[in-house]
């Protein structure tokens, strides 16, 4: 008995050190090492070098990625087994982020910097989960599931259409072959930006003796591209070309904000590139050559402001546009907002444009 005793206290002994420990080993060999701790025993040197000259490399790899004392079952599985990997020499060639649990640690990172960007995004329509896509009904009957599905909406899933929803067919009733995966989002912070990318971090905002002209302010955020299922990396979007739509045989004016080519990876039309094709939305008619990020906000996708923006009270003729017969309006509009032309109010021809300085000095009597 007195031996038996003196084990389980050596054992109580050990497993309290070691929950003394692991804090302090955290500590120092992670957090004090700025993250070289990580790149010293794992095959990501790659992925660490690219931290450290990111708009990120002020944050712990810890605090995005989990660390001893994340309290996740899950988490420390996956670590064990790639220690089991490294010490078989079996490493992957590419070091990735592999199971849900690590992009929703992410997104919940992100939310703690960028709440106010986070908030716009749960409330538009890129927060759907994949129970809104999948087993949507009116979808599900008129287009056939497919693993293409999962290049936009869920491109982080790991595994194809049918471990994910069953039946792949037109006919349902349709349910999710991963219940769990419901209520998750399919579209999370990291399809469209890249944390690893270069840059510079965001301090204090610094005092300046003239404001940056427009001219030299950035289009584009440096984190700005897509999440490519296929290669396992992000594609900036500066990589990315507008491409060119079609009406008929006639190129369509395209806006030259590079912004959009991010739309389009998605919002794609069909293999001719005519408009509308397809999930296409480009502007037509009076809007053709204006950028979808002129009306839609990046992350609600809200377009309340849009015509407001562009045309003020008493601009050209002095009417309302938003009181005008059109999708803005009403939905059920037979005039598109997206390609609605002079002449779908006009139809005996566009009348000629009133002198400027008289219509507004007639719309303020």
């Amino acid at each position: 008995m007195p031996k038996l005793r003196n084990i389980f206290l050596a054992a109580g002994l050990f497993v309290v050190a070691a929950l003394l420990i692991a804090p302090g080993g955290s500590l120092l060999y992670y957090r004090s090492t700025k993250g070289e701790g990580c790149a010293r025993c794992h095959e990501i040197r790659p992925s660490f070098d690219m931290w450290a000259a990111s708009t990120h490399r002020t944050i712990s790899c810890n605090d995005c990625h989990g660390g001893l004392l994340t309290p996740d079952a899950d988490f420390h599985a996956s670590n064990l087994r790639r220690l089991v990997r490294h010490v078989r020499d079996d490493a992957p060639q590419q070091i990735l982020m592999s199971g849900q649990g690590e992009i929703e640690r992410l997104t919940a990172r992100c939310q703690e910097c960028h709440q106010r960007e986070y908030a716009a995004w749960k409330a538009g329509p890129h927060s759907a989960t994949y129970a809104d896509i999948f087993t949507d009904a009116e979808h599900n009957r008129k287009r056939l599931l497919m693993d293409d599905c999962l290049r936009c909406h869920g491109m982080h899933f790991q595994g194809g259409i049918e471990d994910l929803v069953t039946p792949v067919a037109t006919e349902g009733p349709w349910k999710l072959v991963r219940e769990e995966m419901a209520g998750k989002p399919t579209m999370p912070c990291v399809t469209c930006h890249e944390v690893h990318k270069k840059g510079q971090p965001l301090g204090p905002r610094a005092p300046r003796k003239q404001p940056v002209s427009s001219a030299r302010q950035a289009v584009a955020p440096a984190s700005l591209g897509l999440f490519d299922r296929r290669t396992k990396v992000h594609v900036a979007v500066d990589l990315m070309p507008v491409p060119q739509i079609y009406e008929g045989g006639r190129p369509v004016k395209m806006s030259p904000d590079p912004r959009q080519a991010l739309c389009y990876q998605c919002h794609a039309p069909e293999a001719g590139g005519q408009a509308w094709s397809g999930d296409d939305r480009t502007g037509l008619g009076v809007h053709e050559g204006i950028s979808c990020l002129a009306c839609h906000d990046p992350h609600t996708q809200q377009t309340r402001a849009s015509c407001a923006t562009c045309h003020p009270r008493l601009s050209n003729c002095g009417l309302d546009v938003e009181k005008m017969d059109t999708t803005f309006k009403d939905p059920a509009s037979k005039h598109n907002v997206h390609t609605v032309k002079c002449a779908d109010c006009h139809p005996k021809g566009v009348p000629p444009k009133r002198n400027r300085g008289l219509s507004i000095v007639s719309s303020l009597r």
